[in-house]
């Protein structure tokens, strides 16, 4: 079976958005806000294992005594708190401070040309999706996606399966049809509990994660080396195309990964 529509994740698999833009924005929010939180590095990859910003600060609240002690202040805060984010975010893209990861690009320029529909299937927010492809596809990214599913229009985030659910209903296929790009152990299990096959891109977050049952992992779209399996597709191209994604996606065999 073809495939008849690529499903991309958005943070960390587009782009190296988590590190130099989310956790930047949320530094810059609670500053603005008068909160003394920052966010290193280290404890930003902490939080990853929380899927979507404003669960993620919910759950950082937790762990701070300077926090409000009622459960719906707390909720108001994380608001206001991610409204500013996000606004900062879309400054940092605009400014072209995150570019697409290698081969993301070319990935996408071959799926116009062999007629092979792209979906975005993600739990971040629709404003964050726009301000990343807008900086970096043009005023007309949208028109190059044939559905956008994202946080706000699932009830629970990944690594629950209804982004992929609700992805597969408005492209019409089945899972088989269809395949994911995801690269986190949450992504992962999301697209697999939808019975969508799915090749993992290792991003600066989750470069050693335990992966279980993709059709391949490998270091990132933009090389052929380093991946399982081999990409060893015959082509004068130093990336992952998606002949190759369809030889893949055709023996349908899965790989693991246990740190």
């Amino acid at each position: 079976m073809s495939i008849e529509a690529l499903l991309w994740d958005v943070d960390g698999t587009l782009a190296e958005s988590e590190r130099d833009g989310h956790r930047v924005a949320f530094n810059q929010a609670f500053e603005t806000c008068g909160l003394a939180w920052r966010w290193s590095v280290e404890r930003y990859g902490e939080l990853l294992a929380v899927t979507g910003g404003r669960e993620r600060l919910l759950h950082d609240m937790t762990t701070r005594r300077d926090a409000p002690a009622l459960a719906d202040e707390r909720a108001a805060l994380a608001r206001k708190v991610h409204e500013c984010k996000n606004a900062f975010y879309a400054e940092i893209v605009a400014a072209g401070a995150i570019a697409l990861r290698p081969g993301v690009r070319e990935l996408m320029d071959d799926c116009r040309r062999h007629g092979v529909r792209m979906g975005i299937a993600t739990t971040t927010s629709r404003s964050n999706v726009a301000a990343l492809l807008r900086a970096q596809l043009g005023a007309g990214w949208q028109d190059q996606f044939a559905i956008l599913v994202c946080g706000e229009d699932v009830a629970a985030k990944k690594p629950n399966p209804e982004v992929y659910e609700q992805a597969l209903e408005r492209l019409r296929i089945g899972p088989l049809q269809a395949l994911a790009i995801e690269d986190s152990p949450g992504g992962v299990a999301a697209a697999r509990a939808a019975d969508v096959p799915v090749v993992v891109t290792r991003s600066v977050y989750f470069p050693n994660a335990t992966i279980d049952a993709a059709i391949a992992i490998g270091p990132g779209l933009g090389q052929r080396a380093g991946w399982r399996p081999d990409a060893a597709l015959a082509g004068a191209a130093d990336r992952i195309t998606l002949e190759q994604l369809a030889q893949w996606h055709a023996g349908m065999e899965t790989v693991s990964h246990f740190a």
